[in-house]
């Protein structure tokens, strides 16, 4: 940070300017209207960084403006006071793309941070950073990064996210489900229930483009999710919760075809437009979202050759859930031995393109100019859950869940043998999606303890979202399950990663009460991989 404005004295001016936002009496009323007093009331963000280029986002809050375009003006700066402006330009709201921005700017110099802001009329954004990656050939010394997914509005508050910018990160991975497409439960906030409800809103649930306009608004109002978004720049992907829960492709939870089509297409119209991404994504344009492959949003990203990111999509893609019935309301757990459809080889999580496109790049992860560390970030959690033993005949009949990976196992069993036949110097999965925390070994074969172990796993928590497991039935995990290092479902938070060529270290960041906003935040478990040893190990917290 320069010497006008110390980091820490900057994030405080942040999170106070936030806070002196109307974001509070939207919680209440939960009316995209009530933003109008402030134009820049859902913050700023960044993302899709390189090594000379990033993508600066904003969206207006337009009462008073109507459908008209707006023209918003930019800068980004070396200092937080904006004397030694880089580069400044203007850039039209469009009120199709619901008045959202996204500037992307380049010829920027590699591994820099910079700040920058928007204005339109008299008003002025807050103040956002961000940075660029290192040079593709330069081997960096340290990356500091958070990954978290799920973040239902009404289970709890953004405590973790208050916690992940004060951390000083240099990149955030968000893996899943930023907003829940649901209505509010009935009542009011019940910390008690066995799903506590601890904040409430009023809309309805999604289906329309509005709709998911007004739930980003929502999740985006929040003081502490502006403050991670402006403390640095992210990767996203997305889970199914920004469309509807359990859709598969071009099916959703309870219908398909062209009803479910222009959902889905207002949906990722409503994600392009409320999140830091390159208009690259959108393949065919706006008129194109109704097409099977609407957004490209995976992708690789290099930090500099210390880690590459292969950032994948499991929903747009996948086949449908194994012995799902037509009309059913949404994935659920089957009988292994009883749905001869779960192990059907052509069933791919990813489709065949993507799949392609991951063993291509795990193949060139592997040359001698590949990335110390190879860092497969997706969904949900890679490793195989067993319930009940390990004999045969036990998980012929076990439940299996079939939304993630347990629901594609030939799919597994692919990416386990792309990554043993051209094998990168480290590699590691990153998931969300279950609301627990789990630490695996990834073997080469699920099914074989002795297996050889071929990479390390990583699933964090939800930041705020409900998890329906018990401590009883992970200790049960883990004991018939001897890949799980640890199993955790009671906790909320994130997962906080420090990098270096020689060392991964995961700590799992655990909130203390979600009803609280000023929660405390606490390490509550340490892993670490040497490089060259494939495989977590504990370590002190």
């Amino acid at each position: 940070m320069p010497p006008e404005l110390p980091r820490r004295e900057w994030l405080q001016a942040l999170l106070l300017g936030t806070a002196a936002q109307p974001w509070r009496a939207w919680a209440q009323r939960s009316n995209p209207a009530g933003l109008a007093a402030d134009p820049f009331g859902l913050g700023v963000a960044s993302g899709s960084p390189s090594h000379n280029s990033v993508v600066l986002w904003t969206r207006l809050c337009t009462d008073g403006l109507g459908p008209a375009n707006a023209t918003v003006s930019w800068e980004l700066a070396e200092d937080a006071q904006f004397a030694r402006v880089l580069q400044r330009g203007q850039v039209t709201a469009q009120a199709e793309l619901g008045h959202s921005v996204h500037v992307e700017v380049s010829g920027l110099q590699a591994e820099r941070w910079v700040h920058y802001r928007f204005m339109v009329g008299d008003a002025v954004s807050p103040v956002g950073r961000t940075r660029t990656l290192p040079a593709p050939e330069a081997l960096a010394p340290r990356l500091r990064l958070a990954f978290a997914s799920c973040q239902r509005w009404e289970h709890g508050f953004y405590a973790a996210w208050r916690d992940v910018a004060t951390r000083n990160p240099d990149l955030v991975l968000f893996l899943g489900d930023y907003i829940y497409e649901y209505a509010s439960p009935p009542g009011g906030p019940t910390p008690q229930a066995k799903t506590p409800i601890h904040r409430v809103h009023t809309l309805r649930r999604a289906q329309t483009l509005a709709d998911y306009r007004d739930r980003y608004a929502l999740h985006k109002s929040d003081p502490a999710l502006q403050a991670a978004h402006a403390a640095c720049p992210w990767l996203l992907t997305w889970d199914d919760h920004e469309v509807e829960n359990d859709y598969a492709g071009e099916r959703g939870r309870e219908s398909s075809g062209a009803d479910f089509l222009r959902q889905r297409s207002a949906a990722y119209q409503a994600f392009y437009e409320n999140q830091p991404l390159r208009a690259s994504v959108l393949l065919h344009g706006l008129q194109g979202l109704a097409r099977p492959d609407a957004l490209r949003i995976y992708q690789r990203s290099d930090f500099g050759r210390l880690a590459r990111f292969h950032l994948l999509d499991d929903r747009q893609y996948r086949a449908v859930q194994a012995c799902r019935e037509a009309g059913s309301s949404g994935a659920g757990t089957v009988r292994a031995g009883r749905c001869a459809e779960l192990t059907d080889p052509a069933r791919s999580l990813l489709g065949p393109a993507q799949e392609q496109w991951l063993a291509q790049g795990l193949a060139q992860d592997a040359s001698p100019q590949g990335p110390r560390w190879s860092v497969i970030a997706q969904q949900t959690l890679f490793s195989p859950r067993h319930y009940g033993g390990a004999s045969a005949a036990a998980r012929a009949d076990e439940p299996t869940p079939t939304d993630p990976w347990d629901g594609y196992p030939a799919a597994r069993r692919r990416l386990l043998a792309d990554l043993q036949a051209t094998p990168p110097r480290n590699t590691v999965l990153i998931g969300g999606d279950v609301h627990q925390n789990y630490v695996c070994r990834v073997q080469a074969d699920p099914d074989r303890p002795d297996s050889a172990v071929l990479a390390s796993e990583f699933c964090g928590t939800s930041i705020s979202s409900h998890s329906g497991a018990t401590l009883e039935r992970a200790a049960a995990l883990q004991r018939d399950n001897p890949h799980i290092l640890l199993a955790r479902p009671d906790q909320r938070g994130y997962a906080w990663v420090e990098l270096s060529p020689q060392r991964w270290q995961t700590t799992l960041m655990a909130v203390d009460d979600p009803g609280r906003a000023d929660s405390p935040v606490r390490p509550l478990a340490r892993f670490v991989v040497e490089d060259g040893r494939a495989g977590p190990q504990p370590d002190t917290v």
